[in-house]
């Protein structure tokens, strides 16, 4: 038998729901996906080519554990040129995807008991990540009113004494809410000597106003970013953690002894994802929003509600009580007898129960079809 800890660690609900949207697929139903926060959108060219080039060359051994020298530069350069900062190329740990920087940073900041501060809703699996590594996730509990903002009073509302990180999202999945730089910057005099760290995995997938890293604000802080999602490269796995000088040596030890290093072709991809030409991606955003606004009209004509607007990323999160308060099982309906899959509110904390996720990174064509299965559903 497994240990406890891995007997105790609950399911990823939306993976659920795509595995059964899956099986019904199999027994000849036609589903629409609205569920699974995956670009429908092939990667680039030239970053397939540079893979495919760098594979023709050799470029298939082990790498430095902290990553290629050049795709560390390229990072380091992106963040720079984006955001005016003076990030040096050491600080940065290339990885097999973003979560894995993630397990690697908790893995050596958490000791058992140490608190990690995060918001509610949140991103499904970020709780789990601590509670596994021994620490406890604190919630500063977010509302739609105020579009699902982390509020700096409320993440000094959940601090205490053994707090040892605050772990912020913007733009945030599920919400979509982009946070404001008053309040990065506010969160950022809260934290004080604990760090922030922020998962920018989203960044780029704005639709109003600018792009801003927390880094802007605070040097006391690490950054979860990667190519998943602005550069629709999921299944490539490479992501990125950006980290002050101080930590790189106990980071880089972690690594060498998980991980050893992120595919070394795939990095190659990486490099040229970033330092390549930028238009499809400018494309791609520009066709989001126009998804966005669809679907926002659309849910608020069906009967859901949305009180503020998001701003970032390919998700809305609306109050489905109308329909039902068990958002896991209204999920559960709408999947088995409407054909559209979509993700439970309670994937992503008490504070998301009776909402339900959707998402946009889907065809417009199936984006209406699926909301038109939803209302003949619910009206039904």
């Amino acid at each position: 038998m497994f240990c406890r800890k891995s007997e105790k660690i609950p399911p990823f609900h939306v993976m659920e729901v795509l595995e059964r949207a899956i099986e019904l697929e199999r027994a000849g139903k036609n589903i629409i996906h609205l569920e699974i926060g995956e670009p429908d959108f092939p990667t680039a060219p030239h970053i397939c080519e540079a893979a495919l080039n760098a594979l023709k060359g050799g470029e298939t051994k082990y790498t430095h554990s902290l990553g290629l020298p050049e795709l560390r530069e390229a990072v380091a350069e992106y963040y720079n040129r984006k955001f005016r900062l003076e990030i040096n190329p050491g600080q940065v740990v290339i990885t097999s995807g973003t979560s894995p920087a993630l397990l690697l940073l908790f893995m050596g900041l958490l000791d058992p008991g140490d608190e990690v501060v995060m918001s509610n809703p949140y991103y499904a699996c970020y709780p789990n990540f601590v509670e596994y590594l021994g620490g406890k996730p604190v919630f500063a509990y977010t509302h739609e009113e105020e579009g699902f903002g982390m509020e700096p009073e409320a993440v000094s509302g959940a601090m205490t004494s053994i707090s040892k990180a605050i772990l912020i999202n913007s733009p945030c999945n599920p919400t979509g809410h982009v946070m404001s730089p008053e309040t990065m910057k506010g969160i950022a005099e809260i934290a004080g000597t604990v760090p922030i760290i922020s998962d920018e995995i989203y960044q780029g997938l704005i639709y109003k106003g600018k792009d801003h890293s927390v880094l802007e604000y605070t040097d006391n802080a690490f950054v979860l970013n990667g190519f998943s999602k602005l550069y629709a490269m999921t299944g490539w796995r490479l992501g990125y953690l950006i980290a002050p000088a101080e930590y790189m040596r106990p980071l880089q030890k972690l690594q060498q002894n998980f991980f050893i290093c992120a595919n070394s072709f795939v990095q190659h991809a990486g490099i040229a994802a970033l330092r390549g030409p930028q238009e499809h991606v400018k494309e791609m955003v520009a066709t989001y929003d126009m998804r966005r606004r669809y679907i926002l009209k659309r849910l608020s004509d069906i009967g859901f509600g949305i009180k503020s607007e998001p701003e970032g990323a390919y998700y809305v999160l609306a109050n489905a009580r109308e329909f039902g308060s068990d958002s896991l099982l209204l999920g559960r309906r709408i999947l088995e007898e409407a054909g559209v899959a979509v993700t439970p509110g309670i994937d992503f904390g008490d504070g998301a129960q009776g909402y339900i996720r959707f998402s946009y990174a889907s065809s417009l064509e199936n984006i209406k079809e699926g909301l038109d299965r939803i209302e003949k559903h619910l009206n039904n």
